[in-house]
């Protein structure tokens, strides 16, 4: 029988609150507490984007819990507001600071779950504060741009990054009809996607009427008073409403590096396939941890919302007696951009020149749909895979709904060790309303073939 344990998890976002639901459930005789520094928990974050176009009425509907209703149905003692500032590891003990009113708390535990997410990155150009600079991390972050572009006139908005995050927030603004600049240190957008798609996104900016300026060297921002007012990008003045630095996310380890936990590469906590840390009494989850690639069985750092919260359920799991191990991950990203759907799995070409895969790709171009019937547009696929082996590396897919599918099965075969020629011998359905006589997976498989 599992002993009743006091286990407290520091991070109230996402990962945390279902780190400490799991553990409840698994061990209902446990105490478990959950500290959370800002004034929310258990919050969507992915959905960000379209409480900007309204495809979300309000930021509240991104508010699953708070602290009463995690409690009533969780069983779970939960502090906003309550920044966990140190961990002795020695007497298994936290340091609290109630945000409240300034004083410092310790608590100890049996067992602790580190759970504290990620951070935006940030230039040093944009140091100094300004009433009109933003990132979009969290539900505080949407909660002060959605007041700051309701208060005020605002016309031209400008996007620092032209990553994941960066574009559907160009996608939202401007079909928000704001006038929306995307600026990019690398040539292209999406700089981690393949090349194809890089110059494919580039045409459906010009298409939507966003500018974009590319292979940026130089970046000064023009302050007045308070506000950025333009932004000199290669000596072209850019003049803007808004700001909203976009350039991805580190992890926020800073809690684990304190207490001396083995951090890995990329900077995210190291933990095993228990997701145990470095030290046996504590463990880790979320966007703060790094993960195993299945493809080249290395760490890597990727903060996905679905992934941290399957994680989170093991940490919780195992702080509350079990012994669950995770699988590792196989990249699945996708990201809405305007009227069309982009998919990346597995590796990408720069990744897979990274891990010194030898590799070839085939790709093609087809219609989602019988070309006569309505709706029927074009879809984009692109496979990598090992040359001497045959086996899928990762998948690249730009075009409709239907390339969710795509992404969902490549994921699967590339767990499974599929060959790409195993995509010629699928039975694909075929309605003329739905798909193709001949699926896109078909025809990038009978090119090996």
């Amino acid at each position: 029988m599992i002993k009743p344990k006091e286990i407290i998890i520091i991070g109230g976002n996402a990962a945390g609150p279902a780190a400490a639901a799991k553990a409840k459930r698994t061990n209902p005789d446990s105490h478990v507490t959950m500290f959370e520094a800002g004034e929310y928990i258990s919050t969507g974050t992915c959905e960000i984007p379209y409480v900007f176009s309204g495809e979300i009425k309000s930021y509240k509907d991104l508010l699953y819990f708070d602290s009463k209703s995690f409690k009533e149905k969780k069983g779970v003692d939960v502090y906003i507001k309550h920044r966990v500032e140190g961990i002795n590891r020695k007497e298994k003990e936290i340091k609290v600071l109630d945000l409240y009113n300034g004083t410092t708390h310790f608590y100890k535990y049996d067992k602790l779950i580190i759970a504290t997410g990620a951070k935006p990155k940030s230039l040093k150009v944009f140091s100094l504060p300004a009433k009109n600079l933003f990132t979009l991390k969290d539900i505080t972050d949407l909660v002060k741009a959605l007041e700051y572009l309701r208060a005020n006139e605002i016309r031209n908005t400008t996007i620092i990054g032209s990553g994941y995050i960066g574009l559907e927030a160009a996608d939202v603004l401007s079909s928000g009809g704001f006038n929306v600049t995307i600026i990019e240190k690398e040539n292209l957008p999406l700089p981690a996607a393949e090349s194809e798609i890089q110059l494919m996104i580039e045409e459906i900016l010009v298409k939507n009427k966003v500018r974009f300026f590319g292979g940026v060297k130089n970046l000064k921002p023009n302050y007045n008073e308070d506000k950025i007012e333009s932004i000199n990008v290669d000596g072209r003045m850019i003049e803007t409403d808004v700001v909203i630095v976009s350039i991805g996310f580190i992890p926020n380890s800073d809690l684990a590096k304190n207490a001396k936990l083995e951090i890995g590469e990329y900077g995210g906590i190291r933990v095993d396939a228990t997701l145990k840390t470095s030290d046996p009494h504590i463990y880790a989850a979320g966007d703060c941890i790094e993960i195993m690639n299945e493809i080249t069985k290395r760490p890597f750092y990727l903060p996905l919302a679905a992934i941290s919260h399957d994680y989170a359920h093991v940490a919780g799991e195992n702080a509350a007696g079990r012994n669950k191990r995770v699988n590792p991950v196989v990249k699945n990203i996708s990201v809405k951009l305007w009227d069309k759907f982009f998919i990346s799995v597995g590796l990408s070409s720069i990744e897979a020149k990274e891990d010194k895969f030898r590799f070839k790709a085939v790709k093609e171009t087809t219609y989602n749909r019988v070309m006569i019937m309505p709706g029927s547009e074009k879809v984009f696929g692109k496979i990598l895979y090992e040359e001497e082996s045959k086996k899928i590396l990762g998948a690249s897919f730009l075009g409709g709904e239907e390339v969710s599918g795509y992404g969902d099965l490549i994921s699967a075969l590339i767990r499974s060790k599929q060959s790409v020629k195993f995509l010629a011998d699928i039975n694909y359905n075929y309605t003329p309303p739905l798909s193709p006589q001949i699926n896109l997976l078909s025809l990038l498989g009978r090119k090996i073939s």
